[in-house]
């Protein structure tokens, strides 16, 4: 195992499953202890992750010797804030965050710009830009207390591009672009702190979830063909990004965005 977060702590949020799972497990394998926040802590089995324990906690707790999981609903500030009270009850301390809840989570067919509806807007709102602002707020006052840190939001490349040339997606990609620009002017307002902030967009990477819906959302194979790179990304492909901005090789990078999308525009 690795050390170079070794004695850090780190908290990875939608980290039961998917890219969040893979971030976390990759920052423990770095030293840090981790604790994962989501509403559903066995989302992994859901859609049929192999998991190398029988928890997600236990899988970390292997890697670095301490661990801890949360269930919470993090589109609430009330949330947001019992977890990071959580975190520095138990470790008094905070240096690493990954904001990786959300997702597409709304029905594909009605997701269309012209046909987005109220109730879906404010889902996909709330799960991926408010569920980030509540946590980042949260985590601020801990992070500036432990001497500084590293804020790694999870945007998406829906966010600056079009994800389906038929304007499908809209709403998600609409709160995406938020997170693109909630980064920025966080990362201009905590550099007083030393805490670094910076947005991973993902393009199309196979999550099990991702596989599991490929069919009713029209994701075949022939995505690949148009990924320059010529392939779906991974989970890892993200925590390899997270990895660089979690340690001091990004030292003096903040306010930036890293699409990881096998070079798509």
């Amino acid at each position: 195992m690795s050390t170079e977060l070794a004695g850090k702590v780190a908290v990875v949020t939608g980290g039961a499953r998917g890219i969040g799972r893979a971030c976390a497990l990759r920052l423990a394998s770095l030293g840090a202890k981790v604790a994962v926040v989501d509403r559903n802590l066995a989302g992994a089995a859901e859609f049929g992750e192999q998991l190398g324990a029988d928890s997600v906690e236990d899988e970390l707790r292997a890697l670095a010797g301490d661990a801890a999981a949360y269930q919470a609903d993090l589109g609430s500030g009330g949330g947001a804030d019992a977890v990071m009270e959580a975190v520095r009850q138990n470790w008094g301390r905070l240096d690493v965050l990954v904001t990786a809840a959300g997702g597409g989570i709304t029905p594909y067919e009605r997701s269309r710009a012209s046909d987005t509806t109220d109730e879906d807007l404010a889902v996909q709102l709330q799960a991926n830009l408010w569920s980030m602002i509540t946590s980042c707020r949260a985590a601020v006052p801990l992070m500036r207390d432990s001497g500084g840190g590293s804020i790694v939001t999870i945007g998406s490349t829906a966010g600056f591009a079009l994800a389906m040339p038929d304007g499908h997606v809209a709403a998600y990609g609409a709160a995406k672009a938020g997170v693109h620009h909630f980064t920025r002017y966080l990362a201009a307002d905590v550099g007083r702190w030393n805490i670094r902030v910076n947005c991973i967009a993902p393009g199309v990477i196979a999550t099990a979830r991702l596989n599991a819906q490929s069919v009713s959302h029209g994701l075949t194979d022939d995505v690949a063909s148009s990924i320059p790179l010529g392939r779906r990304g991974t989970p890892e492909d993200i925590a390899d990004a997270v990895q660089y901005f979690a340690t001091p090789l990004s030292a003096y990078v903040s306010g930036q965005l890293l699409p990881v999308n096998g070079g798509s525009h």
